[in-house]
């Protein structure tokens, strides 16, 4: 346990530190697990501890600015926001540690997932490189190689969404997120060294794979609940709050349904891997639990203070709720489309139909959206905020 003394600290940054560790935790502990990477599931440790830190500083300058009992009432709501931030980074720690303990998951699990069009990459610059001492903007990263930087951590602080103007060091740990060329290209060119070859795919079977979508609905359900969590609040939005409220009951059953293929399958499989396939299905619930917690912040009409909203301001992404009006420039558009023309460099990570209940993740680029269908995307705000206005939902966020 690392010792902790307060020092003051602007409770506006404080905030979006905690929302950005919690996020990328969640991303850089799924994808430990997904490609049995020990670096990632390093990265997901340090932020654990960093998350931790940030509470305690939070919960003084809360306590401190709480003068008189109406405004400790208006703080109870931050207090929950920021707790829930704090356990949903520490159940992705416990994502992370099936793969540093090495309970990690059945082998023919990372086989059996369906392959993502996008993947994250962690890599230390080397002295020897040429990302040492260039700009972000001499690079072109995101142009040339289509990965872009998510994270910087030197010297164990964190920089979220880096800009354009800053500069790598030697010793920089980067996370980036892009297509598998890309990535193998940015980690050569990082490191010096190639990329981890994957390792030779073992058999895998119709039962294996049904468990292994049940392993990647939960990853995703967990990813877009702390998403539309955060979105509810910074927009005071209950549409988005009862998503999350719905994403966690599915997960319920997803999760239902992994223990029930451990406990049919036991005796074909490592005991300590199917454990780990147990942890993994407790930490995901407990990651869609903490995002309930922050909905409900929303539900139950908690005034959350101005500085809240600004702190989330600040934030370079968000997932928000899309309908596609009907004959709104987003109808008979193409999932590819609308990600690469229209989205102003927005994602799809999930889309419902009319009447259907339940979200397909990660819809293909062939897929042609329709008057009616549910959109959940992910991007910058304004490319959010542009695609709402193309589907039809009127002019912006707000």
């Amino acid at each position: 346990m690392r010792e902790i003394s307060y020092e003051p600290r602007n409770v506006r940054e404080t905030l979006v530190e905690l929302k950005d560790s919690s996020e990328l935790a969640v991303d850089l502990a799924y994808s430990a697990v997904r490609y049995d990477d020990a670096d990632l599931a390093d990265e997901v440790v340090e932020l654990e501890a960093r998350v931790n830190y940030l509470q305690y500083h939070s919960r003084i300058a809360l306590m401190l600015a709480a003068k008189r009992a109406e405004e400790a009432e208006r703080l109870v709501g931050l207090f929950q926001v920021a707790s829930s931030a704090v356990r949903i980074t520490e159940a992705a720690g416990d994502v992370a540690r099936i793969v540093l303990e090495e309970d990690g998951v059945p082998a023919a699990f990372e086989h059996a997932f369906p392959d993502a069009d996008e993947r994250l990459v962690r890599a230390t610059v080397s002295e020897d490189s040429d990302f040492a001492g260039s700009r972000l903007r001499e690079l072109e990263l995101d142009l040339e190689e289509g990965v872009r930087l998510i994270a910087i951590r030197r010297d164990g602080e964190w920089s979220f969404s880096p800009e354009g103007d800053d500069r790598l060091q030697a010793g920089d740990v980067i996370v980036g997120r892009g297509s598998r060329d890309g990535i193998e290209t940015v980690y050569r060119r990082a490191t010096g060294e190639a990329f981890p070859a994957p390792t030779e795919p073992p058999e895998t079977t119709d039962d294996l794979e049904r468990a292994a979508e049940a392993v990647v609905e939960l990853k995703d359900m967990a990813e877009l609940a702390v998403g539309l969590a955060y979105g509810a609040a910074r927009f005071d939005s209950d549409e988005l709050a009862r998503e999350v409220i719905s994403l966690e009951e599915q997960s319920d059953v997803r999760k239902a349904d992994l223990e029930t293929w451990v406990i049919e399958t036991g005796g074909d499989w490592n005991a300590d891997e199917l454990r780990g396939l147990l942890h993994l299905a407790a930490a995901s619930e407990a990651i869609c639990d903490a995002a309930v917690d922050i909905a409900e912040v929303v539900l139950r009409d908690v005034e959350l203070p101005p500085v809240f909203g600004a702190a989330l301001e600040d934030s370079e992404e968000v997932i928000a709720a899309v309908t596609v009006g009907s004959g709104s420039e987003l109808d008979d558009t193409t999932i590819a489309d609308l990600e690469f023309e229209e989205g102003a460099g927005v994602v799809v990570l999930a889309i419902r139909r009319g009447d259907d209940n339940g979200w397909t993740f990660d819809p293909t680029g062939e897929l042609v959206c329709a008057a009616g269908d549910s959109l959940l995307v992910r991007g910058p705000p304004v490319g959010v905020d542009h695609l709402r206005e193309l589907a039809g939902n009127g002019d912006g966020l707000e």
